[in-house]
């Protein structure tokens, strides 16, 4: 299943995309898709609806982030050698962990705003990691056992405030609206192999980054098993696993994103992103 909202902020309605690529209304099935509705069970009584009885939803609007009630926004860092070269980095002997506030937490097409000030504001394209039931302590042959599904994310980073601003990363990656997420969630069972899916991302029509996950340094299994040794994972936390080369801090010289810069993004089979970008505007962020 692809599980998606779409609405104004604040009045989102519950929805799947069906076989056609159809959007399908699931107001009547349950009020909205919330960080409960991901787990087994839940996704199993969805699986039962016949997406043709469903609601054609013929204009939606808004494409909002897939669920609501995300408890944690944990990334991975330099999780692509290739990546840790560009950015002068040695591949890690353990994953890299930081968190993303939720408040970063926007839409997939909704508008990306620059920080007031920021000059080094960049793009990452990556694989999200929806967790379905509770992880603690998992071993790494159980990890995708609580997997619920996969999406879309772009790991916007402030790099100054990343790098430059003393302590750690989370300073530079929770900046209001630098977590579009989606369009949607696929659920696990449509995504057999985590580890070999295609991605890219294109700048106002330029491909700059074109990675797979094949070349993860740690796989999504090794990750959930890993992150849940330090923190119990709950239904609707998300783990975004890092990024391929090709962001703007790795190029010569480093090109950074400014207002009216268009992006681009996706990942084989778990749909497409497109975000605009704007300098500071509070109207944006709220609206």
């Amino acid at each position: 299943m692809k599980l998606m909202r779409h609405g104004p902020k604040g009045a989102e309605q519950p929805a799947l995309l069906d076989a056609q690529g159809h959007v399908r209304s699931l107001a009547k099935a349950l009020p909205d898709i919330k960080a409960s509705t991901l787990s087994p069970h839940s996704l199993q009584r969805l699986r039962e609806l016949d997406p043709a009885k469903l609601p054609l939803v013929d204009n939606p609007g808004r494409i909002a982030p897939p669920w609501s009630g995300m408890g944690k926004f944990i990334c991975v860092g330099l999780n692509y050698s290739d990546h840790a070269a560009e950015t002068g980095n040695p591949i890690p002997a353990e994953p890299v962990l930081f968190m993303k506030t939720t408040s970063a937490l926007m839409g997939c097409n909704d508008a990306v705003v620059l920080p007031q000030g920021s000059v080094k504001s960049d793009w990452e394209v990556e694989l999200g990691v929806v967790i379905g039931s509770k992880a603690r302590y998992v071993s790494e042959a159980d990890a995708l056992k609580h997997v619920a599904g996969y999406c879309v994310v772009n790991d916007l980073s402030e790099r100054e405030y990343q790098l430059e601003r003393s302590g750690t990363w989370d300073k530079g990656k929770g900046c209001d609206t630098f977590g579009p997420v989606g369009p949607w969630m696929v659920t696990a069972d449509e995504v057999p192999d985590p580890q070999n899916l295609a991605m890219w991302l294109d700048l106002n029509g330029k491909r700059v980054q074109n990675g797979s996950t094949r070349t993860m340094v740690f796989t999504v299994a090794h990750l959930v098993s890993y992150i849940s040794r330090f923190m119990t994972l709950y239904p609707g936390d998300l783990i975004s696993t890092g990024t391929p080369p090709g962001v703007g801090l790795g190029m010569k010289p480093p090109l950074y994103l400014k207002p009216g810069d268009e992006m681009k993004l996706g990942i084989a089979g778990l749909g497409e992103q497109h975000q605009k970008v704007h300098a500071w505007d509070p109207a944006l962020i709220d609206g």
